[in-house]
């Protein structure tokens, strides 16, 4: 792909689509798009890690506000505790709702993770999740879906296009090309986890 910054981006659509009249709408199609990559993408360039306190007696945390989908989470005790995901009505029905000490399970509710136990203590918590990017605007040029999958970001943005257009019969055509540039991003995302590591099998005896 020939663009590197938001402003690219929006000049390829405007000549993919054959139009100089779109200028007020082409953001719009971006932003689906993105709407679209958040949804349906998971790369490790959209990874991020953080920490955060419980607070004793509270059962919540807060999750954050680019939160997409947790990869691990876990309570920085010694040994380290990972937390294991219950869904809400197990969780509910889980006695340990109703006990406090060192957290030993989760679930997420609305905007929260729910912790059971609830914690005795202030507790540090690490966790590893997709995060959603920024938004492409004037003022941010750039961001993960621009620089790691500029093909899914203008397949999507085309797609968007065209029923804004009456143009119906092309959407077909973007989105069969989207789909295959999410399944490459993906499967070269996965493959580069292992890359030069083959992998291994270990057995125990008795």
């Amino acid at each position: 792909m020939s663009f590197a910054t938001y402003s690219d981006l929006q000049t390829s659509i405007a000549n993919y689509l054959a139009r100089s009249d779109l200028t007020s709408v082409i953001p719009d199609f971006i932003t689906l798009a993105e709407n679209r990559l958040r949804r349906e993408l998971r790369i490790r360039q959209m990874l991020k890690s953080v920490t955060t306190s419980t607070v004793s007696g509270d059962a919540t945390v807060e999750l954050p506000s680019d939160f997409l989908e947790i990869r691990d989470f876990v309570v920085m005790t010694n040994p380290i505790q990972p937390l294991s995901y219950s869904s809400p009505s197990s969780l509910s029905n889980d006695l340990r709702t109703s006990e406090v000490g060192v957290p030993l399970s989760y679930t997420i509710l609305a905007s929260e993770f729910q912790l059971a136990p609830a914690p005795d203590g202030v507790y540090t918590l690490k966790m590893l999740y997709f995060a959603a990017p920024p938004y492409l605007s004037s003022g941010n040029a750039s961001n993960v879906f621009l620089n790691v999958a500029p093909d899914g970001l203008l397949y999507g943005a085309l797609v968007e296009a065209e029923p804004y257009l009456m143009n119906d019969a092309r959407v077909q055509t973007w989105a069969a090309l989207y789909d295959r540039a999410v399944t490459a991003i993906t499967n070269s995302d996965q493959s580069s986890e292992y890359s030069g590591q083959p992998m291994s099998m270990s057995y125990n005896v008795r």
